[in-house]
């Protein structure tokens, strides 16, 4: 994987060459601007990838607002819905809920799991089909949200 170019930090992309790694500088740029800035910023191989999930993501929430959040690429419906980022030794889909993901163990049990994150590699990354049907659960959690807020 060729991730291992990409690390975020703070906000602040940092892109380290092979010889600013041994000589231990780096080059740091400015914070993306949008999602197109932040996949430019991200190795080939990784971004292919990521491209591919912005996809999936925009083909299950059309309506959604694309937005940089916290460094990240994010969309919004009705709140956060998900993220996903590069970072040095994996990718990862943030759900962006905290209790999420224990809704959701079983479809998830063969990636690692943070509270509200997913992290894979390029050599396994996640099925289409595993991220639509993760991003329409989320949709639905925001929309039943809105409805008990409303109600309220």
């Amino acid at each position: 994987m060729n991730c291992k170019a990409f690390i975020l930090r703070d906000k602040i992309r940092v892109y380290m060459t092979k010889e600013s790694a041994e000589r231990g500088t780096v080059k740091k740029m400015a914070p993306a601007k949008d999602i197109d800035d932040y996949l430019a910023a991200v190795p080939k191989d990784a971004r292919a990838f990521l491209e591919e999930l912005r996809r999936t993501i925009r083909a299950v929430a059309p309506e959604a607002v694309e937005v940089i959040s916290y460094g990240i690429p994010t969309f919004k419906y009705l709140g956060p819905l998900v993220g996903f980022g590069a970072f040095k030794h994996h990718c990862s889909l943030f759900v962006l809920s905290g209790t999420f993901l224990d809704k959701h163990r079983d479809e998830v049990k063969d990636y690692e799991t943070a509270k509200s994150a997913i992290h894979f590699r390029i050599d396994k990354p996640l099925p289409a089909a595993l991220v639509k049907k993760l991003v329409l659960a989320r949709v639905m959690e925001n929309e039943e949200r809105e409805r008990s807020r409303k109600k309220g």
